[in-house]
């Protein structure tokens, strides 16, 4: 028997028929916990074309995560009727981790309320799910029709993905972050490099970096095309979710015999901020390269740099000072856990006094849906994870990615500019 990755040996332990898995396999598998936003409503639709109502009941509740976080309030009286749909029909089924517009984004919630361990899978209506492979889990987003079928059988099937591995070693620059690996990584090997292939991310500077930037990785992966991102198993992890939950787990390491498809090596201590330019991903500069230009909006948050540590960054660049007078700056944390925190420790005030906006904790301007869309011509620098044309909202808008630090010098400066120098 060959040795197995962190994907093969999840998806073994899953699989319903048993039998001996490899590669390319495909494979039924039971699942641990499902997650759904707004899709919800399309699920409770379908629940509803059941032709015999005795079965219009979910496989089991209590594997079920349901939350508002992308129109959130809602801004509509479509979306307001819509949220009360999904409420309606998560009571009608018993569900009871649900969170209302409060709490903040999917996937910076569920991990803080100890929902996601080592070892699970996991499947969810938001493309990024693949960010809890930073607790060692295998997770990725489906399409409603996947999710539909999981409600109701607790199953789903899936074909075993070859996985790939970045060996990342060296130290980060001042003000280089997870962030700037991730896109660094997109620019040299592509968006599409880890189409349906598991990564597991390895090395001293993945070991060095916080849980919060390893959920950068392995939510940022997504765009690289993984359908699983694997952070590395080590006792962070263990220490991270055991102060969440007391139910038992274990890590799931790759055997020392596991067979990759590649292997990549990455050395970090000379990287340069990075910068996704529009309108893909993969259109990587470094910062020297697209220095000076001109911002309207500077966006801080999403899924995947809202979390407290992008915001203790950004504040340690503008404490004392005050954002450029021809920029919008947005601050969204990642969750209501965060914004208290951000609160607590002073955070906020700063961010306040240099001119920041911040935001109710949701998904805000990332996906242009609210708080914070782009008018013809206007151009942002983000740090979410997507900058596709017309994202953030007009379709002759351009949006730029950087990480949380190069989001902030740049609001300072009103173009964007390097937070090495800050």
């Amino acid at each position: 028997m060959t040795g197995k990755t962190i994907a093969e040996k999840i998806l073994l332990a899953h699989n319903l028929s048993g039998n001996e898995i490899k590669s390319g396999d495909i494979i039924n598998a039971k699942i641990d916990l499902i997650m759904s936003h707004f899709g919800t409503a399309k699920v409770s639709s379908d629940f509803n074309k059941i032709r015999n109502p005795k079965k219009r009941k979910v496989f089991d509740p209590n594997k079920i995560v349901v939350i508002f976080d992308h129109y959130n309030p809602a801004p509509t009286e479509r979306w307001a009727a819509i949220h009360n749909m999904i409420r309606n029909f998560v009571k009608k089924q018993g569900i009871t981790n649900f969170y209302d517009i409060k709490e903040g984004i999917c996937h910076q919630v569920l991990p803080e309320k100890g929902h996601i361990k080592p070892g699970m899978l996991i499947v969810g209506g938001d493309s990024h799910t693949t960010t809890y492979g930073a607790f060692n889990a295998a997770s990725c987003g489906v399409g409603n029709t996947d999710l539909f079928y999981a409600y109701v059988k607790g199953e789903l099937w899936f074909r075993v993905p070859h996985t790939i591995k970045f060996n990342i070693t060296g130290k980060l620059p001042h003000n280089v972050m997870s962030k700037d690996i991730i896109i660094k990584i997109a620019g040299d090997y592509s968006a599409e490099v880890a189409n349906y292939k598991s990564i597991e991310f390895t090395g001293k500077t993945m070991e060095s970096l916080s849980i919060a930037s390893r959920m950068t990785m392995s939510n940022f992966a997504l765009e690289l095309g993984a359908k699983f991102s694997f952070g590395v198993p080590d006792q962070k992890v263990i220490n991270w979710v055991k102060e969440r939950t007391n139910k038992s787990f274990e890590l799931v390491k790759p055997d020392y015999d596991a067979t990759y498809e590649k292997f990549y090596e990455m050395e970090v201590n000379d990287l340069e901020p990075q910068v996704s330019c529009p309108n893909t991903i993969d259109n990587v500069k470094s910062v020297s390269e697209v220095i000076g230009t001109k911002i309207n909006q500077a966006f801080l948050g999403s899924c995947t740099n809202g979390r407290y540590e992008d915001l203790e960054v950004a504040a340690k660049i503008l404490e004392g000072k005050e954002i450029h007078r021809d920029v919008r700056m947005i601050v969204t944390p990642a969750s209501k856990m965060i914004w208290l925190e951000a609160a607590k420790s002073g955070i906020a005030e700063i961010l306040i006094n240099a001119g920041a906006i911040i935001t109710n904790p949701s998904c805000g301007a990332c996906f242009g849906g609210q708080g914070g869309i782009l008018g013809p011509g206007e151009v942002c620098i983000s740090s979410s994870n997507r900058n596709f044309q017309g994202r953030m909202g007009s379709i002759n808008s351009k949006v730029y990615l950087g990480s949380p630090a190069t989001v902030a010098a740049s609001a300072l400066k009103g173009e964007i500019a390097d937070p090495r120098d800050f």
